[in-house]
């Protein structure tokens, strides 16, 4: 028995006002219990749009604000080492292994959230299509000035 309810076809009509409507609310918002630092919040919130907003289950939201403050963290240990350089007295510089294991851990939990979605939400394709509709109709929002009422909520 199936639990999930059923997904729309990502080439239907519904789906395209569905990715409309998702595009004009903006990007998801953090579970109560998970807290963002401002320098994280970029991160998050191209993270929350890249896939399409109903495939989010709590779960890989955590996992996607985990994923938000490890891009963060790069950032930050990425400009440390381009200020002092790569070597400081003679040695590898400090920040270089911990940029290397923030990178992995990146790399692994954007796996995690993207590979295990279609045990939870369905398959891919479908997926893939979902998420080209939503940039579609926010790109849509942002350069035309002639249709009202689409309107990015930040």
């Amino acid at each position: 028995m199936k639990l999930t309810a059923k997904r729309k076809r990502a080439d239907s009509a519904a789906a395209a006002v569905a990715a409309v409507q998702a595009a004009a609310m903006g990007p998801l918002e953090p579970p109560a219990h998970v807290t963002l630092r401002p320098q994280d919040r970029a991160f998050w919130d191209g993270i929350v749009t890249a896939r399409p907003r109903d495939t989010w289950t709590a779960s890989d939201l955590v996992m996607a604000a985990s994923l938000a403050r490890t891009q963060a963290d790069i950032e930050t240990l990425q400009a440390l080492v381009d200020s002092d350089g790569l070597i400081l007295d003679g040695k590898p510089h400090p920040a270089c292994e911990l940029l290397e294991k923030a990178t992995r851990r990146a790399m692994a939990l954007s796996r995690a959230i993207a590979v295990n979605t279609m045990a939870t939400v369905g398959r891919s394709a479908d997926i893939a299509k979902g998420a080209t509709l939503e940039r579609e109709a926010r790109q849509d929002a942002e350069d035309d000035d002639l249709i009202p009422g689409i309107r990015l909520i930040k």
